[in-house]
């Protein structure tokens, strides 16, 4: 479904020395595959994900999305950030409708798939609510609502849970997969914890520190669905060790 080729990032700076972000990344991602990207601060995964989004020019390369190059914001594509980034003067459920009116799309069309969106995030009720009345999970559930309300066949989605307490992320995580399940989606994941990247994903992305290289693409063969309980499992631990092996004293999360 996504095909990278050749992605390179060089930001200038005043001084005239470039700074090399990405060098060289190549890889797909297939049809309904989930993906995580981990690496350490620096490595470019965000930057990475920007350029995918259309929110950052790449210096080079090339990316596909079916087959099609993209060099810019594309329906396709939804993105789910780190902060949700709500509209505190607007309730839940316009909060969720925001892509719907960006796109010139029918409010009348895409009200009922917002509420729908807002069940499976499980905030049914909470339509009315504002942000400032809502959890720090609750409102990245918000966050997923939008980013899926127009329903993009890509899911990116940038340390979406690294704001928040260890319970509650690890429950975002069973959410999340939960979703990704049921809304058949193909979804790239960035995060800086080993072990959120091994428990989401069906291949890591493991990259170098900066200049941000691919240092090993990991098949993680876990069963699904997925269990809290299989964290503690030597297969798990297995994977995690596959990962930090390759970062030393970076210190990422475990």
């Amino acid at each position: 479904m996504i095909e990278i080729r050749g992605l390179n990032k060089v930001y200038d700076t005043r001084d005239g020395e470039p700074i090399i972000a990405l060098k060289d990344i190549n890889f797909d991602i297939e049809q309904g595959e989930f993906v995580t990207v981990v690496g350490p601060s620096g490595c470019g995964k965000t930057t990475m994900l920007k350029i995918l989004a259309g929110i950052m020019r790449k210096t080079s390369g090339e990316i596909l999305v079916r087959g099609t190059p993209i060099d810019g914001p594309n329906r396709q594509i939804g993105v789910v950030f780190q902060e949700p980034l709500l509209l505190p003067w607007r309730n839940i459920i316009q909060n969720v409708m925001v892509p719907i009116e960006i796109q010139g799309r029918s409010k009348a069309e895409y009200g009922p798939v917002a509420a729908e969106l807002l069940r499976l995030v499980g905030l049914t009720g909470f339509d009315k609510k504002y942000p400032n009345e809502l959890s720090g999970g609750m409102q990245q559930r918000v966050g997923i609502a939008r980013a899926l309300v127009h329903d993009p066949a890509f899911l990116l989605m940038d340390e979406p849970f690294g704001a928040l307490d260890a319970m509650t992320r690890e429950q975002m995580n069973l959410e999340l997969l939960r979703i990704w399940h049921e809304r058949q989606k193909t979804v790239l994941l960035v995060t800086h914890s080993i072990a959120e990247a091994v428990f989401l994903a069906d291949r890591i992305v493991v990259m170098s520190p900066r200049p941000g290289r691919i240092a090993e693409v990991i098949e993680v063969d876990l069963p699904r669905p997925r269990t809290l309980a299989m964290i503690n499992s030597d297969a798990f631990g297995t994977y995690v060790a596959r990962v930090r092996k390759h970062f030393g004293a970076e210190g990422l999360d475990g």
